[in-house]
């Protein structure tokens, strides 16, 4: 490690220069000397310091720092040290350009499929065979013939190409703004994250970017330490440095053995304070930070392409948990898939188990995968049917040869059919279901932030519209972590409200008074409120704050105390954990003895006291039958009116027994008890109306608390997570795992199904008991469905159940950035209704997805059936490549959007949970998708059979394969746009409601897009001669006839009314060259009174349909060279002037 270290300073070649100077400039220290000591460890650290500074407090004079007043908090001096030492930043990776996502989405196989036939449909269109072997190759070529289907055939693969962009630079579009929103929450997450340190005396809390070398900083239990550091003071230290080293063992600190703190390891017990010595790019972690930088590169690039094969669903996910790793390195600094050596990042690899696919991603995978098998099969029985008639009509029917010159044409054939499969395939595959499912989690991450939710996986979110069982927290979740002492039993009496000072003996009250305000941490404190009116304010741990509030009450104060006993003259400080439940402080008497103070969870300290204190302030003996006795009278009464029950006891011992003090059981024993005090966190007004909904829905709702079980079920009947009457299980952890394990101490899957489905309270729980019942309730096959588990955590012990949870929420107030680290989705106001809004953008999502499914399946089921057997009968899809690119792409991403911002109504909260196994296509949509197909089809079916008939016009089956849309086709392609534009509407409701309008004018994008999509297919099948005003701009009201007629240039088969229908509206999009070509055209005809002639030929073509003038103007004499034959009707392509 240190090699490592010392070869990275190579990396800051110019701020070496900058080191040497500083020792003039002030500091004692260079910033090269900082970054070599903060690489040793241990006893090697510790004589470093000795040698170099005398001691800490040596370092932090050359430092220019106190180790108790910390920094002057003046401007000039923290800028000049960020300018020697390096600001606490470590600079983000770059974010991929938009070329690169351009590049990256055009990967897609379906796509790569789609440019290859276009590209080959566009050569071949320019490609002009030589005239004369027409009658050799048969009529079966005749439509190929056409200078109409030249154009066309030109524009189909460009409009192919066209729309291939589209959908590539939509999806770079919506890749690159999700990034920038990742970017976003990430400088938003690194914003909230401070950290505690002494300026000026205070305690302040600052952002971790604005630290610097030579701040003092308080650590605590909890924290992730955001900077290296020297450790001033420690009480009962213990570090997880695994992020650095890999090794899972918590590392003791102490400022005499090993005082090296290093950023990015968290601390698992005790508190302490340090001074920072490096920040950023120069500590430990930035260190390695820089080598990944230079020589991380290759791996990571490896790491993508593996990557990229997961598809866009996972690639989304991955970008959005791959740059929540690096969050900006000072939230997470090596849990990010970067972090530490090689060997370290493999061994993580092998380690930390992925979780699993989010609900709907897999359903949707497998979706996906079994519509694209189906197109799949689809488009080649559509190709090889098309093919082998073509064949069979040519060569066997007509016996005619294959002829070398005749390739060229053949060659055509065979790749319009090509092309007529791959669009049989593209319209089968819902691209527009990626872009769905992306546009829908934006939105309702977006969304969310308004509702306290800061997501920091995005499919966390759809997650939790599945959850099934919600594993809750009590204390700051479902109450409001404001506590307040309110009962307590003081020599030998039970006071039901805060006694009067005067009735206790000043004995009882100076002990209490200095049991509570030394044997808390030091950093807890009661500051006056800031609004008048308002509540003091609590600062630091809830608990201690309430013992705190306890001493002014009692109108005496903490303060005075611990200036008298400063925090570095404790002599020695048990720190509270989730093991020992309690916490001890260890002071020096005067005569030369030792006090402990020590408070804890009343049934786990009482049983380690043997005496008690009595009404006088004298120890009276207290045997177990007395214990039981105050259990029964005190304890078990005040727990069932809800609060929590802590005991504060003492002992003290002579200068001659001072005992072992690591042997903690012997020294936490043989105490006095002081008092026992009930503590209420009263619960949040809102939360019985949260957990109602929650039971409507469907959702379990579980308490996991580490209080006593009374306390726990008291507040458990408040919330209403447990009702009168009800068949339910309360729980301790031990019960618990005597109940779920067998002889040989092993969890069994089987019992735990027996506990689970009852049990709504588990109290006096481990952090393991909750990482077990989650593991379990996920595991469970018990029940019609597998369940969907949400867990809240704040604490550093809730970090193995956030994380096995299907969804983990953590506190954003009360969290620590453990926990954080954890979670999936942050709660910035710490309430559990931020949890029930949750739920409902969850299934919001879920149904949003299911509405755009239900919609793109219908126009797929539809447009699939269509063009096969279309091509199948009339050897031509009705519904042409391009239009079906157009229905595919604008209307199902314009669709996407719509449906996927609808938003989110009290009424999904009123129907029970989806769970993990049930299909993503139930059976009222199943309905609807089928009905609505049949009702499509019969329509198209009916137009495309017998449609001539009721309007009127020619029929447009069995034209040459190749020839342009005619009016009988724009009908059918029209009324099936239609069709789709107003099942939108239908698609909205998926739970078979009645009402498909309700609440469409609550999304004003639903109704743009559906207008505005209704709006483009209007004007790009409007046939350009109706649009008088285009006449008008071109001052020569016939001039476009010509271009009218020169577009539907020779062929005997194709009537006047096809004629009428080749002009702009072949493709949808040529609407907008239409202007420019008629001006183009207006300008070439200036000089020829044209339009009389026109009307002439007009006429005659009316008469003689196999007779047809071949107009053909300069403006496109371009196409006609690049005809292939002329017409037959016209071998010389008479030119008009």
């Amino acid at each position: 490690m240190g090699d490592v270290a010392n070869s990275s300073i190579e990396f800051h070649p110019k701020p070496q220069q900058q080191w040497e100077a500083p020792h003039a400039g002030g500091f004692g220290c260079t910033l090269a000397e900082l970054r070599s000591l903060m690489e040793l460890r241990g006893a090697e650290a510790l004589q470093k310091v000795q040698e170099t500074y005398g001691d800490v407090g040596g370092l932090c004079r050359r430092l220019k720092t106190s180790p108790t007043e910390g920094l002057a908090d003046n401007t000039n001096d923290l800028e000049k040290r960020r300018q020697i030492y390096g600001q606490n930043f470590i600079p983000p990776k770059q974010p991929k350009t938009f070329l690169q996502l351009v590049w990256e989405a055009l990967q897609d196989v379906t796509l790569i499929i789609l440019e290859v036939a276009a590209i080959v449909s566009l050569g071949l269109s320019f490609y002009a065979p030589p005239g004369e072997e027409s009658e050799a190759c048969g009529n079966v070529s005749a439509g190929a013939e056409d200078e109409g289907e030249a154009e066309a055939g030109w524009i189909e693969g460009a409009a192919i190409l066209l729309s291939v962009i589209c959908v590539v630079l939509v999806t770079a579009f919506n890749d690159w703004s999700k990034e920038k929103q990742f970017r976003g929450l990430q400088s938003r997450i690194e914003q909230e994250q401070k950290f505690t340190v002494i300026r000026n005396g205070q305690l302040l809390q600052v952002p971790v970017a604005a630290l610097v070398v030579g701040d003092i900083a308080q650590v605590k239990y909890g924290d992730l330490l955001p900077a290296d550091g020297v450790l001033i003071q420690g009480n009962d230290l213990k570090i997880d440095e695994s992020s650095l080293t890999g090794e899972s063992d918590h590392v003791r600190k102490s400022a005499d053995k090993d005082p090296m703190l290093l950023s990015g390891t968290h601390v698992m017990e005790g508190s302490g304070r340090m001074v920072v010595t490096a920040v950023g790019v120069n500590s430990q972690t930035g260190i390695i930070f820089t080598l990944l930088g230079a020589g991380g590169e290759e791996e990571e690039k490896k790491d993508k392409k593996g990557k990229q094969q997961d598809g866009a669903m996972e690639s989304s996910q991955t970008k959005a948990k791959k740059q929540d790793g690096a969050v900006a390195m000072e939230m997470q600094p090596l849990k990010s898939a970067e972090g530490g050596e090689m060997e370290e990042r493999e061994k993580k690899k092998a380690n930390v188990p992925k979780k699993e696919k989010s609900v709907l991603q897999g359903k949707l995978t497998k979706l996906a995968v079994q519509i694209g098998k189906a197109g799949l099969v689809m488009s080649a029985i559509t190709v090889i049917i098309l093919v082998l008639y073509f064949v069979i009509e040519a060569f066997v029917v007509e016996g005619r040869a294959w002829l070398a010159e005749c390739t060229p044409v053949y060659v055509q054939y065979f790749v319009k059919f090509f092309i007529i499969g791959v669009t049989v395939l593209v319209v089968a595959v819902p691209e527009g279901l990626p872009l769905a499912v992306t546009i829908s989690l934006a939105y309702s991450v977006k969304k969310m932030m308004r509702d306290n939710n800061l997501v920091r996986h995005l499919d966390a979110c759809e997650t939790m519209g599945n959850a099934t069982a919600i594993c809750s927290d009590k204390t700051g979740t479902l109450t409001t972590n404001r506590m307040t002492v309110v009962q307590s039993y003081l020599g030998d009496t039970h006071y039901k409200e805060v006694p009067a000072p005067s009735v206790l003996t000043p004995k009882i009250l100076d002990l209490l008074v200095h049991a509570i305000s030394i044997n808390s941490a030091y950093t807890t404190k009661i500051l006056p409120p800031e609004k008048e009116g308002a509540l003091p304010r609590q600062v630091g741990n809830k608990t201690e704050c309430a013992l705190l509030g306890f001493v002014l009450d009692l109108k005496r104060d903490f303060q005075p105390v611990r200036e008298q006993i400063p925090e570095d003259k404790l002599y020695k400080v048990y720190t509270f954990n989730s093991v020992r439940k309690s916490m001890s402080t260890v002071i020096c008497t005067p005569d030369g003895g030792f006090r402990l103070f020590s408070k804890g969870a009343s049934e786990i300290l009482l049983k380690k006291c043997t005496n008690i204190l009595n009404s006088n302030g004298e120890p009276r003996s207290f045997r177990p039958r007395d214990r039981d006795d105050m259990v029964k009278k005190v304890i078990e009464p005040m727990a069932c009116d809800g609060l929590r029950t802590i005991c504060i006891a003492y002992r003290d011992f002579s200068a001659a027994q001072e005992p072992d003090w690591d042997d903690e059981n012997e020294v936490v024993g043989d105490l006095t008890c002081i008092a026992v005090v009930g503590i209420e966190d009263p619960v949040r007004p809102e939360v019985p109306e949260a957990i109602r909904k929650c039971q409507r829905a469907g959702i379990t709702v579980r308490m996991v608390t580490g209080d006593n079980i009374n306390t726990a079920r008291a507040i458990a009947a408040k919330c209403g997570i447990i009702q009168p009457g009800e068949d339910f299980l309360c729980l301790e952890g031990k019960e618990f795992n005597r109940r779920i394990r067998n002889e040989k101490g092993e969890i069994e899957q089987e019992r735990l199904d027996k506990v689970w489905p009852k049990l709504r309270v588990l109290a006096r729980s481990s952090p393991t008991d909750k990482h077990t019942l989650v593991k379990g309730i996920i595991d469970s096959n018990t029940g019609e469905q597998r369940q969907v588990v949400a867990v809240t955590g704040d604490g550093t012990n809730d970090g193995p159940a956030l994380k096995k949870a299907d969804v983990g929420f953590a506190m954003g107030i009360a969290g620590t950035d453990v926990a954080k680290e954890a979670s999936d989705i942050i709660l910035t106001d710490d309430n559990f209704t931020s949890i029930v809004k949750a739920v409902m953008w969850g299934r919001n999502v879920y149904d949003s997805i299911s509405k755009f499914l239900q919609f793109q399946l219908t126009v797929n089921v539809v447009a699939v059936i269509v063009a096969f057997t279309g091509a199948c009968i009339t050897q031509d899809s009705p519904l042409k490549a391009v239009q079906m690119l157009w229905v595919n792409l604008i209307m199902d991403t314009f669709a996407s959007l719509a449906l996927a911002t609808e938003p989110p109504t009290e009424s999904l909260l009123l129907r029970k949970p989806y769970g993990r196994d049930k299909p993503l296509i139930s059976r009222t949509m199943m309905k609807n998708i089928l009905g609505h197909a049949v009702y499509q089809l019969t329509i198209i079916f009916t137009l495309l059979f017998v449609g001539e008939l009721f309007f009127d016009i020619d029929s447009g089956r069995n034209a040459p394969l190749h020839s342009p849309p005619s009016e009988h086709y724009t009908i059918i392609f029209n009324t099936f746009v239609m069709m789709q534009l107003f099942n939108e509407i239908n698609a909205r409701k998926i739970h078979g409601e009645r009402n498909v309008f309700h609440g469409i004018f609550g999304n004003p994008i639903f109704c743009t897009i559906v207008l505005g999509t209704f709006a483009i297919q209007v004007i790009a099948t409007i046939p350009t001669s109706q649009l008088k005003c285009l006449k008008e701009a071109g001052h020569g009201p016939g001039k476009d006839e010509v271009t009218d007629e020169e577009l539907a240039e020779g062929e005997e088969e194709i009537d006047h009314a096809e004629r009428e229908l080749r002009r702009g509206q072949i493709l949808w999009f040529r609407g907008l060259n239409r202007i420019q070509t008629q001006m183009e055209v207006v300008s070439t005809f200036k000089r020829s009174g044209s339009f009389q002639g026109a009307v002439r030929r007009r006429s005659s073509v009316l008469s003689q349909l196999h007779d047809v003038t071949n107009l053909s103007t300069p403006t496109h004499v371009i196409l006609s060279a690049a005809n292939p034959t002329s017409a037959a009707g016209n071998p010389g392509g008479e030119s008009i002037p």
